[in-house]
């Protein structure tokens, strides 16, 4: 749910006037890539879309706090609106989902591995 989310905003934005900005394109593919990976996560039983997910949300909350501080691509961009905050929240919950789900599957095979063993 947190990738369709922060796809969401990102869409929304993009359509809101952002796709007229030089970091348009990059909203974009976070829309189309938050969607895809989130189908990903719910159809295949494996570590890679754990680990997308948690790239997902680190390198978007990640390009985020760096347009907020230095800019990113001549965008200075501010931490104020419902947007913004419900983005951020979502790509914490990708982070956290992600790692999660990656530990998961790492405990599960090595529980996996002792059995067979």
């Amino acid at each position: 749910m947190a990738l369709v989310v922060s796809a969401a905003v990102h869409l929304k934005l993009w359509f809101g006037g952002v796709r007229d900005q030089s970091v348009g394109p990059a909203f974009m593919v976070n829309a189309v890539a938050g969607v895809v990976i989130a189908v990903l996560l719910l159809t295949w039983q494996h570590w890679l879309p754990a680990f997308l997910t948690l790239g997902f949300g680190a390198s978007t909350l990640g390009a985020f706090i760096i347009s907020t501080t230095v800019g990113l691509m001549g965008v200075h961009a501010h931490w104020e609106g419902f947007y913004v905050y419900a983005a951020a929240v979502a790509e914490v919950v990708c982070i956290a989902v992600g790692a999660g789900l990656l530990l998961r599957a790492r405990t599960g095979r090595l529980v996996t591995a002792g059995r067979t063993a």
